[in-house]
């Protein structure tokens, strides 16, 4: 059996430090809990896309987690597609890959293959774009069996497959369209995302989706419109068993409550 930790929207800085106290009771309950492995799904930093220095912040940090740990970029840490302020770009994946190293990864644990790749270059028209899709296509056909569970930053959709464009909360109709057809083909078993600052599951299709909650700030309803989840702050906690997954979403009552609405103007990267 191994044990996976997923945590998620971190929004660390050194500049912008409005939610770094809630990384102390973080990095504790992980240590409480001697997971095997830890993932990070995005959103490490508050502005890492911009800040260089964030990096090196939040490097700093994740040297008090003693388990491996494996990331994938957020917007915060490499922009979004197209967005006028902060476009995804070869400069900044170079960046977050001199911090992190790659943005897509493999790792076979019991009967599984985990496979984390960046949501941030779908639709972005980069030559990233394109090799990662191959990339994804190439481990899944050579996972020799196991079943395969996906880490994205951005949910793949909010209800179905069949979503409209649901703007800045999941990933693009057009790249959805070719993860559903490798999910259709391929033995997927697990879609686990962060992003929304929600906390919610479902299952469709026989994949189990999972939402985990942001440990940094909720988003108030002004901001955020109706996507379903609770509104909580943690992590989630996975129990991999040969072929099985279990998991637990976990609020985290030691996390302070806070809301980004109340400090938007002050931290949140212009889009």
């Amino acid at each position: 059996m191994v044990r996976l930790i997923q945590i998620t929207d971190t929004h660390l800085g050194r500049g912008k430090a409005h939610f770094n106290e809630n990384w102390e009771p973080l990095a504790a309950w992980i240590a409480a809990e001697t997971a095997d492995l830890i993932i990070h799904s995005g959103d490490i930093s508050v502005d890492g896309a911009d800040v260089e220095d964030d990096f090196l912040f939040c490097r700093e940090l994740m040297g008090d987690i003693a388990a491996p740990m494996l990331v994938i970029p957020g917007n915060h840490d490499v922009g979004e597609p197209k967005n006028p302020h902060q476009p995804v770009n070869a400069e900044r994946l170079a960046r977050w890959n001199r911090y992190f190293g790659a943005d897509h990864w493999v790792k076979d644990i019991e009967d599984w293959r985990l496979l984390g790749f960046d949501s941030m270059i779908f639709s972005s028209g980069l030559p990233e774009e394109e090799a990662q899709f191959r990339w994804l296509e190439k481990q899944m056909a050579e996972a020799a069996g196991r079943r395969i569970a996906w880490f994205s930053h951005q949910p793949l959709f909010i209800n179905s497959w069949n979503d409209a464009d649901n703007g800045y909360w999941s990933v693009k109709v057009e790249p959805r369209a070719r993860l559903h057809a490798l999910v259709e083909h391929f033995d997927v078993g697990l879609i686990a995302s962060g992003h929304l600052h929600l906390s919610h599951d479902f299952t469709l299709d026989d994949i189990q989706f999972v939402w985990c909650p942001s440990a940094a700030f909720v988003v108030g309803p002004e901001m955020q419109p109706p996507l379903g989840g609770e509104k909580l702050l943690g992590a989630v906690s996975y129990m991999f068993s040969g072929r099985d997954v279990t998991f637990e979403r976990i609020h985290l009552p030691q996390l302070k409550e806070m809301w980004i609405d109340d400090v938007v103007a002050e931290v949140y990267p212009p889009r």
